[in-house]
């Protein structure tokens, strides 16, 4: 019988986006239907296995997307949110396949489903795009996302703290306004498929928040303090408000703990992984 590890890693291995997204939804079917062993035994790779499409900018020679509103800037939006649901497949299987071992049955339980809705949320944007006239990997994108990975490669505690609590969170705060400019420009299956996102993203940064509190319980130390602790460690950048509120508390992310952490103002970009993490603005 295959294992966890080895389901996770053929995620990871495949290049071809529309292969990943069938390897992604395998591996989850497969986990629900018990048709994978809990064992680790094969490594995560270092990174993902990439076609050569879309090419991977530096944030700062990331071309501007146009006017907003215009038919150019709504596909380079949904382009860039392609994107970030892309690297968001592997950033889940590669969670369960490098940390799984350290945690019980229900943490891959949860993670095989995000990555799975992951997949699924690819597949909405990308047909989006065809609808366009254009596919994934038509435009250039950056790679900010994954070297909030790397950055973490090494604790899953730093894992959590980084990608669901912070990069993932930030979409809660910026979809409602690019819902209303779908909406704006007409495009109601855009703003419908955005809808559908923002709602299982709080679910994601939810599982992200119990797991990183399930960590600091299990070793007895303050999940606020620690929480803000790994954001000042790991993560390059301001998190900056405005933020969304009531979405960041159905996930579990306080006041309290934001206030140790949020910029007092709005803030220029100021590292690759804070400008990876953020989901476009109108242009």
């Amino acid at each position: 019988m295959t294992d966890i590890s080895e389901a996770c890693r053929a995620v990871l291995d495949q290049p071809d986006p529309i292969a990943k997204v069938k390897a992604a939804r395998k591996a989850a079917r497969d986990w629900r239907m018990g048709r994978l062993e809990q064992r680790f035994t094969v490594a995560m790779p270092d990174r993902p296995a990439r076609t050569d499409r879309p090419p991977l900018l530096p944030p700062s020679r990331m071309p501007k997307r146009g006017r907003a509103g215009s038919e150019r800037a709504r596909i380079a939006m949904l382009h860039a949110l392609a994107h970030i649901e892309y690297v968001a497949i592997d950033l889940a299987f590669d969670l369960v396949g490098r940390f799984g071992a350290m945690f019980p049955p229900r943490f891959i339980d949860d993670w095989m489903k995000v990555g799975a809705e992951e997949a699924m949320h690819f597949a909405l944007l990308e047909r989006r795009l065809n609808a366009y006239g254009a596919r994934y990997g038509d435009l250039p994108a950056h790679d900010g996302l994954w070297e909030a990975a790397e950055e973490t490669a090494g604790d899953p505690m730093a894992r959590l703290a980084v990608v669901p609590m912070v990069l993932e969170a930030r979409g809660l705060d910026v979809t409602p306004s690019l819902i209303s400019r779908f909406e704006a420009a007409r495009d109601m299956r855009s703003g419908g498929i955005m809808r559908r996102i923002a709602e299982d993203e709080i679910g994601h940064v939810a599982a992200g928040v119990a797991w990183f509190r399930f960590l600091c319980d299990r070793e007895r130390i303050d999940c606020v303090q620690n929480w803000q602790s790994q954001v000042r460690r790991h993560f390059r950048g301001a998190i900056k408000p405005p933020f969304n509120d009531s979405s960041r508390d159905k996930a579990g992310l306080t006041k309290e703990m934001m206030a140790g952490v949020a910029a007092p103002c709005d803030l220029s970009h100021t590292g690759r992984v804070a400008d990876g993490g953020a989901i476009p603005d109108s242009g």
